[in-house]
C-alpha cells in the first residue's frame, strides 16, 4: 500500500554535510490522512527536515513538523480544533533481513526509529505518523462534560474509594 503523504527522498542524495528538505501536503493528500486518522479534517501538514548520516552510516532526520487539525470530541462528536508544532527526531534504518528474528530489542533510543526498505526513505509518511503521534488521544470540546454526565460517567471526584473489603461490605447490607 503506498502511503497517502508519500515523500520518498533517495539514499544516493545525502552526502557527508547535512541536506535540508520542506515538504507540504497537498489538499488530497490530507483529505486521505483525515480518513486514515480518523480526523474530521487535516487544513495544514508542513515538516521540515535536516538529513545527514551518523557515524555508523544511519540516516538520522531531525525538525520540526506544523499541522492544523480538527478532532471529534471523544464525548459528544463535536470538532475540536487542535494545532500541532513538534520537534522531531527518527533515525531511519534498513528493515531486517527475513532471516533476523521477528523479536526485536529496542531501548528508549530506538523509540522514534522508522525502518525503510529499497534506496529510499519516506519523509511524508514520517511526516504522517510524526503527526498521528502528536494529536490528543483523548480530545473534549466544551460540551463534553455535559455529554459525559448524560450518559451517566462520573468525575473522578465523585466516585468513593475501593478497597479489597469494600464490595463484601456492599454484599453484607444487602443480607
Amino acid at each position: 500500500m503506498t502511503p497517502e503523504f508519500s515523500r520518498p527522498h533517495r539514499l544516493d542524495q545525502i552526502g557527508a554535510g547535512e541536506n535540508r528538505i520542506h515538504i507540504e501536503a497537498s489538499d488530497t493528500e490530507r483529505a486521505a490522512l483525515a480518513r486514515r486518522f480518523d480526523l474530521q479534517a487535516i487544513y495544514r501538514l508542513v515538516a521540515d527536515y535536516a538529513l545527514r548520516r551518523d557515524a555508523a552510516g544511519v540516516i538520522v532526520a531531525t525538525g520540526t513538523l506544523e499541522g492544523a487539525v480538527i478532532q471529534s470530541c471523544i464525548a459528544s462528536g463535536e470538532p475540536v480544533p487542535a494545532a500541532i508544532a513538534e520537534r522531531f527526531s527518527i533515525r531511519f534504518l534498513p528493515a531486517p533481513h527475513a532471516d533476523t528474528p521477528d523479536e526485536v530489542e529496542l531501548d528508549s533510543d530506538d523509540c522514534d526509529t522508522v525502518f525503510y526498505t529499497g534506496g529510499a526513505v519516506d519523509l511524508g509518511d514520517a511526516a504522517a505518523e510524526t503527526l498521528a503521534l502528536a494529536l490528543d488521544p483523548f480530545p473534549r470540546s466544551p460540551a463534553a462534560e455535559i455529554a459525559l454526565r448524560e450518559a451517566g460517567v462520573l468525575r473522578e471526584e465523585e466516585l468513593r474509594p475501593v478497597t479489597g473489603l469494600s464490595g463484601l461490605a456492599d454484599l453484607l447490607k444487602k443480607g
